[in-house]
């Protein structure tokens, strides 16, 4: 309210305010103006096309009437009839068409019928009011509308009695009047806006999106990529380049990567396309909580799959669900390079560590093993064992394992594609291993033969995908390297190819004895178990002693693949250096392998007192009662044989070795430094009997101990009772927030390029052919797609290599 008798000048901050409403007023103004010319605009538009319309049909009524009044036509009695309707009303149309054909037409109805283009309203008076008062400039401004909407509505008042007055209006034009009164009242702001607000338009579009998600089949098409979507995911694939380029990779406290930033910021106007995702056979959504750079991953799976690939249940994309972990677990996945029924010892510890690491239920463990196509199981397998999908070989290893722990292993079990190497007699891994394990899993990482699952490996680097990453080192590759020919120089570069996997791919590697090549990161330990049952024969043994029985009615035997490298040239050296000094004495050996004929073949020619038979199962009731155990090899790491042996109470003859150190201790091994003392050892053993182990000694080969032993080398009870600080936030998080911080660290630094030229070289067929990789291995083929049921590589891989 103004009050007249007192000063009536602004100061300076109402004046500005006043000067402010004043401006907001007239940009107001300017809308209103220019939505009246739109209407405008509008309504002429909607006029022309009604006159069109209009002179169209009375064009194709006219010309049927003539067509229907030609003397060459039979007309009926009612026919005539309405011939001569035609004739009298053909005069007035063709006047109405001339007055509705007219030029001047939609003019005068629009000036009749559309609301003045021109509303006066005096706003040096509101500019008077608003300076004079600024706590009432929101009144001032409801009042302008409220003017603004009563003049209006006079306006179109006047225009409704003026038509009444009038009288008749010709039909179209009143049609016309009530379309643009609907019209105009639908303009209304309130009513645009009150639309969207409503619950029922929301409603619709959450069921448009639903229905979206949940039965994309139903879709026409899937839009096809982009240049925008491209580009992403070029960006996302470039990631190695980045990071050798010096660009960080996480932000500040975020945690966030640049390169699913900029693959945000080029996917943020095309969200519709990614809203495609396609639906597990199980029907969960493959959207979840997942970011937009998965997202991308499952639209370019969708765009191809829309071209004929389709995704099966247990495939790969499947795997790309993340869902919300309740029991807040941590998970440990075992990746191997061979799998039972080959009984070797990346098969068969690997898998006795998942079950032990399970059993304690304090984590979650998967087991990634080889799946071999039929062709090579027949070359690997023994006894020409062949499996026709990989859930029949889960089962095989499950029955295994079982009978042998005597308690049900909880953890999973799932297959990489994998080729036999006839020429290294290994399996490698064909594609990118750590594909197979979920970004929601990749957690803790246990790389059994870290060098040998990295020789060739061409993917995404283990210590970016995982939080921790250890490598057991079972293998002394360059002790069989040096046997082959030039293997001198073979050794000299398998041994750097080695040190740089282990550094680029691995936080902490274990070796299982200092036979291996000295590794970074690495510390000797041994963390291998020895099967229960051995123990079990053990104790059965000593009471079967204290009995009085005599438990050993057998002599001396070797077991062992029948390879030379496995210590058969050593052997065969030996015995045939002290033929007469071991004169009477008799050796059964166990094997089956690739040089089966040479080795029975030298040992014959040298007249050895050999019996040569047939491999077995180390645990087979046929072996227990053997008293000695002979293992001359210094090609092993750790023998598993050897621990076996000594676990079941039998004496163990062996060089002094490093891969014996852990040995030793036990006082039933005895070692031998010359082929002298080999012999002496021999008698001595035949002669005596093996000494009982304690429970401390059967508690030091147990898998408990080396379990034990191995969250203690590996650092790994310290990363999983590290889950979470005093605020609850998780170890992954600060790792990444300190690490966002931190100055560059040169050893990063180093590991980072390591990785990067590996990944280059690895990518290279060329280069992996003549380094001895199998033909095609850098990614899986067609009949691994169809084994494990896999999306082509291409799903993958659709832009370029990387």
């Amino acid at each position: 309210m103004i009050n007249l008798g007192m000063d009536t000048r602004p100061s300076a901050a109402s004046s500005g305010t006043a000067e402010k409403a004043f401006s907001f007023f007239s940009k107001g103004w300017r809308d209103v103006r220019d939505s009246a010319d739109a209407d405008l605009r509008l309504m002429r538009a909607r006029a022309d096309s009604l006159k069109n319309l209009a002179d169209r049909e009375l064009e194709n009524f006219l010309h049927s009437a003539s067509a229907f009044s030609a003397p060459a036509r039979p007309a009926a009695e009612g026919s005539i009839v309405e011939l001569e309707f035609v004739k009298r009303i053909q005069p007035k149309l063709s006047e109405i068409r001339r007055a509705y054909s007219s030029p001047d037409f939609s003019r005068k109805v629009l000036e009749r019928w559309s609301p003045k283009s021109t509303i006066r309203v005096d706003l040096s008076a509101i500019k008077k009011a608003i300076v004079a008062e600024v706590d009432e400039v929101g009144g001032a401004l409801d009042l302008g509308k409220e003017r603004f909407r009563g003049q209006r509505k006079v306006l179109w008042k006047d225009r409704e009695r003026e038509e009444e007055e009038e009288g008749k209006e010709w039909e179209p034009i009143r049609m016309l009047k009530t379309g643009l009164k609907e019209f105009e009242r639908k303009s209304q702001p309130n009513e645009i806006f009150g639309n969207f607000k409503s619950n029922e338009f929301v409603e619709k579009i959450k069921m448009s999106l639903k229905s979206m998600c949940k039965e994309p089949e139903q879709s026409k098409e899937v839009p096809p990529l982009d240049i925008p979507e491209l580009l992403a995911y070029l960006v996302k694939q470039s990631g190695p380049l980045f990071d050798q380029f010096g660009i960080k990779r996480e932000t500040y406290l975020l945690g966030v990567d640049i390169c699913d930033k900029i693959v945000e910021a080029l996917c943020s106007k095309h969200k519709d396309h990614l809203l495609y995702n396609p639906v597990s056979q199980n029907g969960t959504s493959l959207c979840g909580n997942e970011t937009i750079s998965d997202e991308l991953d499952l639209r370019i799976a969708s765009v191809l799959q829309s071209t004929g690939h389709h995704c099966d249940e247990g495939g790969l994309w499947s795997n790309a669900v993340k869902h919300d972990r309740t029991d807040h677990k941590r998970h440990v996945a075992i990746f191997t390079t061979a799998s039972l029924p080959w009984m070797t010892g990346t098969a068969v510890n690997p898998l006795f560590r998942a079950a032990y690491l399970a059993k304690s239920a304090k984590q979650d463990v998967t087991l990634v093993v080889p799946w071999l196509c039929k062709s090579d199981q027949q070359l690997v397998y023994p006894n020409n064992m062949a499996f026709s999908s990989p859930g029949e070989q889960e089962a095989y290893i499950r029955n295994w394992l079982e009978e042998r722990i005597g308690f049900k292993a909880d953890f999973k079990i799932s297959f990489y594609p994998g080729k036999f190497s006839k020429e290294r007699r290994s399996i490698i891994p064909a594609g990118d291993t750590s594909q197979f394990i979920s970004s929601k899993e990749a957690d803790i990482a246990i790389l059994e033969e870290p060098e040998h699952l990295n020789w060739y490996h061409h993917g995404k680097r283990w210590t970016d995908k995982f939080d921790h990453v250890v490598g057991v080192v079972h293998t002394n590759y360059l002790e069989y390297i040096k046997r082959e020919k030039n293997g001198a120089i073979q050794a000299f570069f398998v041994k750097h190819i080695n040190n740089l996997v282990a550094r680029a791919y691995c936080h902490k590697v274990l070796r299982l004895s200092a036979a291996t090549q000295d590794l970074p990161k690495s510390v000797i330990c041994n963390v291998h178990g020895v099967n229960p049952r051995f123990l079990e024969v053990g104790v059965r043994m000593a009471a079967e002693r204290e009995r009085g029985q005599h438990a050993f009615s057998k002599g001396a035997y070797f077991l062992g693949k029948m390879v030379w490298a496995k210590g058969y040239r050593e052997l065969i050296d030996l015995l045939a250096k002290h033929k007469s000094d071991l004169e009477g004495f008799k050796l059964d050996v166990f094997g089956n392998g690739e040089d089966s004929y040479e080795v029975q073949s030298a040992a014959k020619k040298l007249d050895l007192n050999l019996n040569f038979l047939r491999g077995r199962d180390h645990a087979d009731d046929s072996l227990h009662g053997y008293k000695v155990f002979i293992n001359p090899s210094v090609s092993d790491v750790l023998c598993t044989a050897t621990a076996e042996a000594l676990a079941m109470g039998k004496f163990v003859i062996c060089a002094d070795h490093p891969s014996n150190d852990f040995f030793r201790d036990f006082p039933n091994c005895l070692t031998y430094k010359t082929s002298e003392d080999f012999v002496a050892r021999v008698k001595e053993a035949m002669a005596s009997e093996p000494q009982p182990l304690t429970p401390e000694e059967r508690y030091n080969l147990s898998w408990e101990a080396a379990t034990q032993r191995f969250m203690e080398y590996s650092e790994l009870n310290k990363v999983l009772s590290n889950e979470s600080n005093e605020h609850g936030e998780s170890s992954k998080t600060i790792s990444k927030m300190k690490k966002s911080v931190s100055l560059p660290n040169l050893n990063d630094m180093v590991d980072g390029g390591l990785a990067f030229a590996h990944y280059c070289l690895t990518g290279n067929e060329i280069l992996r052919l003549s380094t001895g990789a199998i033909p095609g291995t850098r990614d899986y083929d067609k009949q691994h797609c169809r084994d494990l049921h896999l999306l082509p590589p291409q799903v993958q891989n659709p832009v370029y290599g990387w």
